[in-house]
C-alpha cells in the first residue's frame, strides 16, 4: 500500500462517535463501566425517579412486586486491547472507504471514548505476525501513538493468518487485560478456526469486530467481463459478474454463517458492520445493550 495516503478523518470520527454516545446511553450511568469486565453485581436496589426507566431489572421487579435496579460495584483501572487486522484483505473497497480506514476512524473514536473515562488501550497489529504491539496506557500520548500507526499506509499488506496471531497473543498479552476487541473482515473464518477462538475467549472476554465491503457479499450487476485478481497469489481470472453473482453471493453466504456458528460456539460477542454505514450508532447501540444487561449479537445488513 505504499504510497497511498489513506482516507481518514479521525477528528471527525471521534466527534461523532462521543456525540451520539451522550445520547444514547442511560443518562446516569456512566458508558465506562459496562464495557468488559467493568463491574461487579452488587445486588438491587429500589427504583428512584432519577434513574433511567431502561435500567429497571424486570425478573427482579416481578419476583418483588416493586421496581428494582441492579447495582454494581466499579473495577478502576481498566485494560482494553484492539488486535487490528492491516493484511491485504483489509486495503479492499468499494464505498468511499477501504476497510481500513473505516476500521481506523473505528478503532481512533472507541479508544478516544475509552482514554477519555481514564481507562487504558493498547493495540496490536497483525498480517501474517505481528506486526506492532503496544501495552496498555493512559492518556493522550497512546491515543496519538495508535493514531499514528494505524495512519501510516505502509504498515498495510501482506496475508492474514489469524490463528497464529491469536495463538501468539494468548502467550504475550496480559492476563489482567478486560476486554480484546478483534478487529478483521475474518473472511477465512470457518470451523477449523473454533479451537483457537474457544482458548482466546476462555482467557479473554473478546468481541468480534466484523468489518465488510459491499462486495464482500456480493457482485454489482454488471453485465460485462472484468478481471479479478487473488491478491495472496496474484492469480487472475476474467469474469462476469451478472453470470458469477448468484454462486458468488451463495459462496459469501456460506462463509458467513460458518463464521458466525464459530463465534457463538466460542462464546464471542460479535458485531458485523459494513463500510457503507456509520459505524457510530451500531457502537452505541451495542454499548447500550451491553449496559442493559449483557452479551449480544447484531447484524448490519448490506443492500
Amino acid at each position: 500500500m505504499a504510497e497511498r495516503k489513506l482516507n481518514l478523518d479521525i477528528a471527525g470520527a471521534v466527534a461523532e462517535l462521543e456525540s451520539l454516545i451522550k445520547k444514547v446511553l442511560p443518562k446516569n450511568i456512566m458508558y465506562r463501566l459496562l464495557l468488559g469486565k467493568g463491574l461487579e453485581f452488587d445486588g438491587y436496589r429500589d427504583y428512584s425517579p432519577v434513574d433511567d426507566a431502561d435500567l429497571i431489572d424486570w425478573k427482579a421487579t416481578v419476583r418483588a412486586q416493586k421496581p428494582l435496579v441492579r447495582r454494581y460495584i466499579e473495577e478502576r483501572d481498566l485494560k482494553f486491547m484492539f488486535v487490528i487486522d492491516v493484511s491485504d484483505n483489509m486495503v479492499f473497497g468499494s464505498t468511499e472507504k477501504l476497510k481500513c480506514e473505516y476500521v481506523a476512524e473505528m478503532v481512533a473514536a472507541l479508544s478516544h471514548l475509552i482514554l477519555g473515562t481514564g481507562d487504558r488501550i493498547g493495540f496490536v497489529l497483525f498480517n501474517d505476525k505481528v506486526v506492532v504491539t503496544r501495552m496498555p496506557e493512559l492518556g493522550n500520548r497512546q491515543f496519538e501513538i495508535l493514531v499514528h500507526e494505524i495512519s501510516n499506509p505502509l504498515i498495510y499488506g501482506g496475508d492474514s493468518r489469524l490463528t497464529e496471531v491469536l495463538n501468539y497473543l494468548m502467550g504475550t498479552l496480559p492476563k489482567s487485560t478486560s476486554m480484546v476487541f478483534l478487529i478483521s473482515d475474518f473472511v477465512k473464518v470457518d470451523e477449523t478456526y473454533l479451537t483457537t477462538f474457544e482458548n482466546f475467549s476462555t482467557l479473554f472476554e473478546t468481541v468480534a469486530m466484523v468489518v465488510r465491503d459491499p462486495l464482500d457479499i456480493t457482485l454489482p450487476d454488471l453485465n460485462k467481463e472484468v478481471v479479478v485478481e487473488n491478491i495472496s497469489t496474484r492469480e487472475k481470472l476474467l469474469v462476469n459478474p451478472k453470470v458469477a453473482k448468484q454462486i458468488y453471493e451463495t459462496n459469501a453466504a456460506v462463509q458467513l454463517n460458518k463464521m458466525k456458528n464459530v463465534f457463538r460456539d466460542s462464546n464471542m460477542d460479535f458485531l458485523e458492520m459494513s463500510t457503507a454505514e456509520s459505524f457510530s450508532p451500531q457502537i452505541a447501540t451495542f454499548l447500550k445493550e451491553r449496559i442493559l444487561g449483557g452479551r449480544i449479537i447484531r447484524k448490519q445488513n448490506v443492500s
